[in-house]
């Protein structure tokens, strides 16, 4: 069967990537990471101001607000991958951008640690939708060559939001101070920071002018395939073994993402480093998601275009995964007496390590038809990023004080880095390489 071509070959590399689909993704992506690590680095902060300053540290997983947030993703996963591959990847785009621009406007009004937890967990569902329906989109628009340039463009252009995000975080309270002035009262810092991002992702939807539904997602529309898969039916993932085993695998290589920034990353300043004895400043947690996020970007960008070099996923993500461990490894040992500075540093590396991501979703999106390709790019990332809640709880079980294991944070990270290491590599090791696959077909039952 010869399939049409949707991606216009005859443009340069310069003219796909300058494309609405690429643009306003790499933007929304933006928006979707400024939002969704704004908490982790206002976390002490907002908590703090709310008169909630025992939860900074030690709390239960049920009291840990990014685990909230995490829950809403992995169900904002499942809701918005369906979506996607039955009402449209631009659906699932903007309509996530809206949900959780709203969400995050309402979290810059809240008083109480319950409506702080309901928003976290309706940020979290829109939040989940932004980064597999750009994939499957982009994915879908670009040419089979050329595709890994336009997910490294959107993932780059993306984890920068991470950056601003631990800027604002150190200067927003002079904006909120003077916008307060005009309304008769201050306001807080941690709350303008919501406000901003609320209304980045408002913004961003005027862009959707001009940004048109992928041509491979029309096409299978229009021509459904006899014996094919209804589109976005999710539990069709599990009644194939097959499906399901492609399925795992795609979310076990994510598993040490999170693990550094949610487990690692996100306790730099409250358990990590003072346990290291790290020399100079105090570790801030903006400055520490900033850095890490840094690192992703350009390692977004690095793997992004190493997989389009080496005409290969699987050995980029190896490569990656190999360098995160021996950061790890120096992150839970090897820093004692460090300074600061060389924290950041070495934070940074991390970040540079977890450049993957992308790569990671992309593969996903790759290994699916097109009637599952915006379930499987949504709900997988979310997925690895919703395994934040088990990890925290057996984190807090290991290493924290009124816990029965009462290991020390080290040791009780090591732990759950060898777990999710471990089942990264096995299923990296048994995955289909995609580099290159043609994907206009569609799943048969």
């Amino acid at each position: 069967m010869n399939h049409p071509d949707y991606s216009a070959p005859q443009r340069t590399l310069w003219q796909d990537l300058l494309q609405p689909a690429v643009i306003v993704g790499a933007l929304g992506y933006f928006v979707d990471i400024y939002d969704l690590t704004l908490f982790m680095t206002i976390r002490k902060e907002s908590l703090m101001g709310l008169g909630l300053g025992h939860l900074i540290s030690g709390a239960a997983w049920y009291q840990d607000l990014l685990s909230w947030q995490m829950m809403g993703m992995l169900i904002g996963g499942i809701l918005f991958g369906i979506l996607g591959d039955r009402m449209g990847r631009l659906t699932t785009l903007f309509g996530s951008i809206l949900l959780y621009s709203v969400a995050n406007i309402a979290n810059g009004f809240v008083h109480s640690f319950e409506a702080y937890a309901t928003w976290r967990f309706i940020a979290g569902l829109g939040l989940a939708g932004e980064l597999g329906g750009c994939i499957a989109l982009v994915s879908e628009t670009l040419s089979k060559e050329r595709r890994g340039y336009g997910t490294a463009v959107v993932a780059t252009v993306g984890v920068f939001g991470a950056v601003v995000a631990g800027y604002m975080a150190e200067h927003v309270g002079d904006i909120g101070r003077v916008v307060g002035g005009l309304f008769g009262a201050p306001i807080e810092g941690w709350r303008m920071s919501y406000f901003i991002g609320g209304s980045l992702g408002l913004m961003l939807l005027a862009l959707r002018v001009g940004v048109r539904e992928s041509g491979m997602y029309k096409h299978a529309c229009d021509y459904a395939h006899e014996g094919a898969v209804p589109r976005g039916n999710f539990f069709a993932l599990f009644s194939s073994r097959d499906r399901f085993l492609r399925y795992l695998r795609c979310i076990l290589i994510g598993l040490p993402t999170w693990y550094m920034i949610g487990i690692l990353v996100q306790r730099a300043s409250t358990i990590f480093a003072p346990g290291s004895g790290i020399q100079g400043e105090a570790i801030k947690d903006n400055w520490s998601v900033a850095a890490f996020y840094l690192g992703l970007t350009f390692g977004d960008l690095a793997s992004g275009v190493t997989s389009q070099l080496l005409r290969s996923r699987k050995k980029v993500v190896l490569g990656f995964l190999l360098f995160s461990l021996v950061c790890v490894g120096f992150y839970l040992f090897g820093a004692n007496g460090w300074s600061s500075d060389a924290y950041y540093r070495l934070i940074f590396l991390m970040g540079f390590g977890m450049g993957y991501w992308a790569l990671f979703v992309t593969i996903a999106a790759e290994q699916f038809g097109t009637n599952l390709r915006a379930t499987v790019a949504t709900t997988v990332p979310n997925f690895a990023r919703g395994s934040l809640v088990p990890l925290t709880a057996f984190f807090t079980f290991l290493a924290m004080p009124l816990s029965a294991a009462r290991v020390t944070p080290p040791i009780a990270g090591a732990i759950l880095g060898f777990v999710c290491f471990g089942a990264a590599f096995v299923a990296l090791a048994t995955m289909e390489e995609t580099f290159g696959k043609n994907l206009d077909y569609q799943e048969k039952k």
